[in-house]
């Protein structure tokens, strides 16, 4: 198999078409309409969300050994080597879109990306999500990865080793990257994305599925934000009184942290611009890829409370669309850690300071509730861990990242904290949402320094130390279990929950932040 790094031959190339020419030609092709203000609405098919069932890692000697198998699926690289070639086989005959980007902020660690696509819009769409090189950058571009995306081909299991039609399957040590199968745009870039995260730590860079932003005028105050897909990443980290470094993928270096993208891929369902101006703005923009979204046929006005098509409606716009977003992509080391956790039980608070120890225990929980229409046949709330905040993303053992998170903290002295972005008053169902303008609340309350000055208390089925009250935010709330009908039903929610953090700590099988394990223990 020839390497990754090679240029696979293409009937019709279009090389690193600019957006406008994606543009005409997607639309020419009948791949997208025009909507509002020159945006482009596209349709991904059976394909909605990702297919984590379908996505590989090929087991090559030199390379398996650092892969957490556990949690990542194998193919065998004699079923890699012949998707490759069936895929350039099949790309040697249709129009080909390469775009040459990078992906990465800070250049000391930013990887060149060569992205093969047959669809017009996909390479608009992985023009916004990448980093697009400056003049003169591409004379001597070198990839260090390839991607080649055929959403056209359908995959072989019995010839190439996968499970369906669909596939997206990676070589580390051919730095390659196939995807065949499916149209949803998400694939592009977070197949990037993983394949940096296995990378990544062997520079000493701690990759980070999170939004950052920092006090506008002051990058050395800055702020991460963990979460998985329907968290709130990207609406809570677009605050007009911060500048916005990345909605979603970073890397933390002993300089500080970096955006891995140069864009952003909003959620769009129940959007409203009167909450989030910021999305609603650049998703009429020109350019912006609108996936999924129901709109009228004349006006071409979207519906965005419409999820007939999916929940998962999505636009991928530029980060440059974003008023107040960093030019530069890069910040200081973060004083605050936020971790969002989506609790479909009801029974988490609203926001609770987190030690060091239980900073690393719920990175390495990554516990969350999974919102409809992520992921493939997901169709309401379903609680789960996700090791980091993004274990179908982070190819090695979680203890890499956790420890490279603790090392990371403790240099810069940074302060932790746990929002719950779910449900209150009673688990899905029977409560209610919390606000997103109580969460909205909290968060600038935590990260001005003002949260520090009140007063907390122990929660006794987790150990965490909660706020007893906060400016502008009912005192009910911070009690979980006086929000609920039934106190008992409370209680019983809350052992369950507490048994299902201690249990998955014992899968994971790793030290790494066992002192607010045994904490949790005692408390039971």
């Amino acid at each position: 198999m020839r390497s990754g790094r090679i240029f696979p031959e293409i009937g019709e190339l279009h090389h690193n078409l600019a957006n406008p020419a994606l543009v005409e030609m997607a639309v020419r092709r009948g791949e997208a309409v025009l909507g509002p203000g020159g945006c482009l609405y596209v349709k991904t098919g059976t394909c909605t969300g990702r297919s984590p069932k379908d996505k590989f890692i090929a087991r090559e000697p030199g390379f398996s050994d650092h892969v957490c198998w556990e949690r990542n699926s194998s193919m065998d690289p004699v079923g890699f080597a012949a998707l490759y070639e069936d895929l350039l086989d099949h790309i040697r005959h249709r129009a080909g879109f390469v775009q040459d980007l990078f992906c990465g902020a800070d250049p000391r660690f930013r990887t060149g990306v060569r992205v093969v696509t047959t669809r017009a819009w996909h390479s608009l769409f992985i023009r916004h999500l990448l980093r697009i090189p400056g003049p003169g950058e591409l004379r001597d571009f070198d990839p260090g990865c390839t991607v080649i995306n055929c959403p056209d081909f359908t995959a072989d299991p019995g010839r190439h080793d996968c499970r369906s039609g669909v596939v997206i399957a990676t070589s580390l040590k051919h730095r390659l990257i196939l995807i065949a199968g499916t149209e949803y745009g998400g694939e592009n870039k977070k197949s990037v994305f993983s394949f940096l995260n296995y990378f990544l730590p062997d520079q000493n860079v701690m990759p980070m599925h999170c939004s950052a932003n920092h006090v506008t005028g002051s990058p050395g105050d800055s702020a991460v934000v963990f979460g998985l897909s329907g968290t709130g990443k990207t609406t809570l980290s677009a605050d007009p009184e911060r500048t916005l470094v990345g909605d979603d993928e970073h890397g933390w270096s002993e300089h500080g942290i970096f955006n891995l993208e140069g864009g952003c891929y909003a959620k769009l369902i129940d959007l409203n611009p009167a909450t989030e101006p910021e999305i609603h703005a650049a998703s009429r923009m020109f350019g912006t890829v609108v996936e999924n979204v129901v709109f009228d046929p004349d006006s071409r006005l979207p519906d965005y409370g419409d999820d007939s098509i999916t929940a998962n409606t999505r636009s991928a716009y530029p980060l440059a669309s974003i008023p107040n977003a960093s030019p530069t992509g890069l910040a200081g080391p973060p004083k605050h850690i936020v971790m969002l956790t989506c609790d479909a039980y009801g029974v988490l608070p609203p926001i609770a300071k987190l030690s060091p120890e239980q900073a690393v225990f719920h990175f390495l929980s990554g516990f969350t509730s999974k919102v409809s229409g992520t992921e493939r046949g997901v169709t309401e709330p379903r609680p789960t861990f996700s090791a980091c905040f993004g274990a179908p993303f982070m190819p090695r053992p979680p203890e890499d990242y956790g420890k490279l998170l603790r090392s990371r903290m403790t240099d810069a002295g940074s302060r932790c904290w746990l929002i719950n972005t779910g449900w209150t008053g009673g688990a899905y169902g029977a409560g209610s949402r919390f606000p997103l303008e109580v969460t909205r609340r909290l968060l600038s309350l935590a990260l001005g320094g003002q949260l520090e000055r009140c007063t907390f208390r122990r929660d006794k089925h987790f150990g965490l130390e909660t706020p007893t009250s906060a400016p502008g935010i009912d005192k009910a709330l911070f009690v979980p279990r006086e929000t609920w009908p039934d106190p008992r039903a409370y209680d019983q929610a809350a052992t369950m929950l507490r048994t299902m953090f201690l249990n998955n700590h014992e899968r994971l099988g790793t030290n790494v932040g066992r002192a607010a394990v045994t904490e949790l223990r005692a408390i039971g």
